[in-house]
């Protein structure tokens, strides 16, 4: 019987799997004197310097174990660095929000908890009891009920911004799926 000398590389469907090549792999060992495991974590070989060494895990856990990220600087220049890296990295600070935080289930961010509360509704609320808080709101404090009354224009404000902060979460917990 004649051997087949045709590639599976050919046609659609693909008879290979996909991202399985016919090339050889590099494998880099790790840069250890006397080791031959894969090196696959990479180490700075100085600072500020784009050159690495490759490591294995073992290895590399020894040449981060007495590294210090203040060495060389005076506590006032450690403490000036600190500060400034705290001050750039605020915004994960921001996401606290999404862990549990009081009443509720800990779906809700801040903002939403924060408009429950202002439409006097408990954190648990469903958006059909949103709306209708909502709708008792605006019937009492709207502009056209109340002409010429700062204090139910404020009223008014708030529960509207309030409803849309609450409406845009719906909407985006809805397309999430």
């Amino acid at each position: 019987m004649a051997r087949s000398s045709r590639s599976n590389d050919w046609g659609f469907p693909r008879w290979r799997g996909y991202g399985s090549k016919r090339e050889t792999q590099a494998v880099r060992l790790c840069d250890r004197v006397g080791c031959d495991r894969q090196g696959n974590c990479p180490a700075p070989k100085s600072p500020n310097s784009p050159e690495r060494w490759m490591f294995c895990e073992e290895h590399a856990a020894e040449y981060n174990k007495g590294w210090d990220y203040f060495a060389g600087l005076t506590a006032e220049e450690a403490a000036k660095r600190e500060a400034d890296e705290k001050r750039d990295s605020s915004g994960y600070r921001e996401s606290a929000h999404y862990g549990w935080v009081g009443p509720g289930d800990g779906s809700r961010s801040r903002d939403e908890m924060r408009a429950l509360e202002l439409l006097g509704l408990d954190p648990d609320a469903d958006f059909d009891e949103v709306k209708k808080a909502w709708r008792k709101i605006a019937k009492e404090t709207h502009p056209d009920v109340r002409p010429n009354d700062a204090d139910a224009a404020k009223a008014f404000q708030a529960g509207q911004a309030a409803f849309d902060v609450l409406r845009a979460a719906e909407e985006r917990r809805a397309w999430k799926g």
